[in-house]
């Protein structure tokens, strides 16, 4: 579906429009389409729906409670990376039970919290993070689910920062080490072997590079089963890209039809862990023009959102689509759009072509992950609000931070 759209040549998020958005919450503002987010996981699990599987949504894609509690609603679980997802996914209602927990850098307080409220498993990445996890089940008394996240050393054909399936990548055991692994989990009481998984990275737009890892993985837990190692369920992790310029990724039944065959007839329950496909092209940064500064070389819009706000264009040099949102039929000049903050590299969009005033309104495209989860206060500045459109109602899901908060946890040295 198609979230947004010009309706009399202004730009809307479901019936809403944007500008009612902007006068309503201001500016920077992140505006997410209730009605998208649900079909984008309902592709998924409709996708999957021929066999016994569990979508467990990315929460570090976008991390807000209010579509934490849209997914757990819908029936998804979750994988999350740290202490504070699990504690976002409790808040939202998400069941703990339904819940991986991935990451290099489980602390023993993290794992300690994720027994207690019972998670589905752990995606273990190092024979360290074995060794204490036990350490920690044992001292509880009780025993952890665990499921090893297996590096296949194959190129995911993305951006090196988001590429974690080769071998020189931090993420997952060793290929060539996991049997033995395995067999150290399988020997420590403290420990109950569940699956096998991996994740070679984001943003991909083929399902080549997919169906080889999990031809790799599929390999490994036929081998472990014949040494007695019985597996509940298959990670497929997730990774699957979106369109953002003129990328032509699979859709969701295409990427299932490519993962079932590899699978074959295995009947083990398929895990699978989307993030920026559930929610990339079902959000928005909405900003507000403050200058047209003219150089000699350079033309620039300076809005009020900045890289604090939208890290990706300065950290990965991502192209995200800069709309008006109202279509003014001026003509239009090149602009780089850039923020406030004093970097050079603030910028949310290069060379591009737009008729816009102070004062106008621009939508960021394709905002909806890695957005407002990777956003800091740089500069001191506050966080932008979050609302959530569902047809023709408008929901505030996160105030706009205000400097009082920015600044709550801080104090002065003793006069």
């Amino acid at each position: 579906m198609t979230p947004f759209g010009y309706r009399d040549r202004v730009l809307c998020a479901e019936s809403v429009p944007l500008e009612r958005i902007a006068a309503d919450h201001g500016t920077p503002c992140y505006v997410y389409s209730r009605a998208a987010l649900t079909a984008a996981y309902r592709s998924f699990d409709t996708a999957f729906a021929s066999r016994l599987h569990l979508v467990c949504y990315a929460v570090k894609a976008c991390s807000s409670i209010a579509i934490l509690d849209l997914l757990a609603r819908l029936g998804s679980g979750f994988d999350i990376v740290s202490g504070g997802e699990l504690e976002r996914v409790l808040a939202a209602g998400g069941d703990p039970g339904k819940t991986v927990f991935s990451g290099v850098g489980k602390s023993a307080t993290e794992m300690r919290r994720a027994l207690e409220v019972g998670i589905r498993c752990f995606n273990i990445e190092s024979e360290g993070e074995l060794e204490r996890l036990a350490g920690v089940a044992a001292k509880m008394n009780r025993t952890a689910p665990v499921s090893l996240r297996v590096n296949p050393d194959v190129d995911a054909n993305t951006h090196p920062y988001i590429a974690t399936g080769l071998k020189r990548n931090k993420f997952g055991v060793p290929y060539s080490e996991a049997p033995a692994l395995y067999r150290r989990a399988a020997a420590l009481p403290q420990l109950k072997v569940e699956g096998i998984g991996c994740h070679i990275g984001s943003q991909l737009t083929a399902v080549a590079p997919f169906a080889a890892a999990v031809q790799k993985i599929v390999e490994l837990a036929d081998r472990l089963s014949g040494e007695g190692i019985a597996l509940s369920h298959i990670d497929v992790g997730g990774g699957l890209g979106i369109r953002y310029r003129d990328e032509a990724p699979p859709s969701a039944a295409e990427y299932a039809g490519a993962l079932l065959h590899a699978l074959g007839q295995r009947r083990q329950t398929l895990v699978l862990e989307p993030g920026r496909a559930i929610t990339g092209n079902a959000g928005l940064l909405l900003t507000r023009v403050e200058y047209v500064k003219r150089g000699e070389e350079k033309n620039f819009v300076v809005v009020d959102a900045a890289m604090n706000d939208l890290l990706r264009p300065a950290l990965y040099d991502a192209w995200h689509d800069v709309l008006p949102v109202v279509q003014s039929g001026g003509t239009p000049e090149q602009y780089d759009v850039v923020g406030p903050v004093c970097e050079t590299g603030d910028f949310l969009a290069l060379d591009r072509s737009l008729a816009v005033q102070e004062g106008d309104l621009l939508a960021v495209m394709s905002a909806g992950a890695y957005g407002m989860s990777m956003s800091s206060n740089y500069n001191s500045r506050p966080r932008a609000a979050e609302v959530m459109v569902d047809g023709a109602a408008l929901h505030l899901i996160r105030n706009r931070e205000s400097v009082a908060a920015l600044m709550a946890g801080e104090m002065l040295l003793p006069r």
